[in-house]
């Protein structure tokens, strides 16, 4: 390693999940030409990676939110290209971070033309600040974690349902909390001692959640948010129209029907569950599927049953839509809901898509995921998520108001 060539990270290699940092080398020959590589491993020994290739500046100089990469995983200006375009080293593995105790650790290094490393540093990218208590939730049915911001508060409430088919993750919600939000994510089946799969989704876990939740000493208000994704957004838009005390939603590519398993509240089924046509699949040549258009027709007669009722909330929604969604269409249920509650006489929405974005809208400078296991379904899917984007300042907004 060459002790002339130096890679900073600035303002610090050490800094939140969500946080860019400025990738700058120095001490290279004039107009060199080297190779800037990032790696990591995830909690599942998974390993990601990315390269891409830069040319120095007259001084021997390399800043990435100034120069331009000419080839590699990205090629044009992209400051914190070597973190979002890190995928798997094999096919269909999502970047797993479940553990909010443990950075997300990656190495950055550059390589000259023929291979040698002339220079590293590591990044420690954290999911909570200083001061976030983390609490692990097992009460009455919850199972969970509870995140509570440092200071004495008051603090918004968020109910964190993360996704249905991945247990539990905690990286979102430490994050929320990081950012001010007293956050409680909990899992519906696959953790802890909750049964691996379930046939039905019950209302009152919710109900209970939202209740523990509230009685919270640092809560500030006497409604909570929810946040969701896929699956979960429908149960969350669910939440909102049968219980009350909901006052926002942020509803990630989710669906305006209550999707795979019927939902009951109080011994009663209260909606039926959106089916899904196998035979409509399409396969792909690394082996995932892509099942847009398999789900049943929201709309037709047979399956109105299934609709979730969102003209019944009271609560603000704010509905996010990938326009390259391969999971299912969520554009196009996003114009729905918002069609349907413009036909109520309701102004309680605000919706938001974003082209070239895969179905995973999550935090922004994670590995990429092209691909990956469905739990729900029980086979790999296409999936691919979003660069970073005003996702994520929309998130704050939505439960501050």
């Amino acid at each position: 390693m060459s002790n002339q060539v130096r890679l900073r990270l600035l303002p610090s290699a050490r800094c939140l999940f969500d946080e860019p940092v400025q990738v700058k080398v120095a001490g290279l020959r004039s107009k060199q030409v080297v190779t800037m590589r990032a790696r990591s491993t995830d909690e599942k020994g998974v390993v990601f990676s990315s390269s891409a290739t830069y040319r120095a500046d007259s001084s021997g100089e390399i800043d990435l939110s100034r120069d331009a990469s000419v080839s590699g995983n990205y090629v044009g200006v992209e400051p914190m290209g070597l973190l979002w375009s890190m995928r798997s080293d094999v096919l269909h593995k999502r970047f797993q971070k479940t553990n909010s105790l443990n950075p997300h650790v990656v190495n950055f290094s550059v390589h000259e033309e023929e291979g040698r490393m002339v220079a590293e540093a590591t990044n420690e990218r954290f999911l909570m600040v200083d001061g976030v208590s983390r609490v692990p939730v097992k009460q009455g049915n919850i199972r969970g974690v509870l995140f509570t911001p440092p200071g004495e508060g008051p603090f918004p409430a968020v109910l964190d349902l993360y996704t249905f088919g991945d247990g539990l993750s905690e990286k979102r919600a430490a994050l929320l909390a990081s950012r001010g939000f007293l956050v409680l994510t909990v899992a519906l089946y696959g953790h802890d001692d909750l049964p691996k799969n379930i046939k039905e989704v019950h209302l009152e876990y919710f109900e209970e959640s939202i209740k523990f939740l509230k009685n919270q000493d640092k809560v500030g208000s006497n409604g909570v948010g929810i946040i969701s994704l896929s699956k979960s957004g429908d149960l969350a838009l669910s939440v909102a129209s049968y219980l009350p005390g909901v006052q926002a939603v942020v509803c990630i590519n989710g669906c305006s029907a209550n999707v795979a398993l019927p939902l009951y509240y109080k011994n009663r089924q209260i909606l039926s569950a959106l089916k899904f046509d196998i035979n409509k699949m399409i396969s792909t040549e690394s082996g995932a599927f892509i099942t847009k258009y398999g789900m049943h027709d929201t709309l037709k007669e047979e399956n109105k049953a299934s609709l979730v009722p969102i003209e019944r909330a009271s609560g603000q929604f704010l509905f996010v839509a990938s326009e390259d969604d391969f999971n299912w269409d969520s554009k196009a249920y996003m114009d729905e809901m918002v069609d349907r509650l413009k036909r109520h006489g309701k102004e309680n929405f605000e919706s938001v898509s974003y082209p070239g974005a895969g179905h995973y809208l999550e935090p922004p400078f994670g590995p990429y995921c092209p691909s990956s296991f469905h739990g729900v379904w029980g086979f790999v899917e296409e999936r691919r998520h979003v660069r970073p984007s005003l996702l994520h300042s929309r998130l704050f907004q939505s439960f501050t108001r």
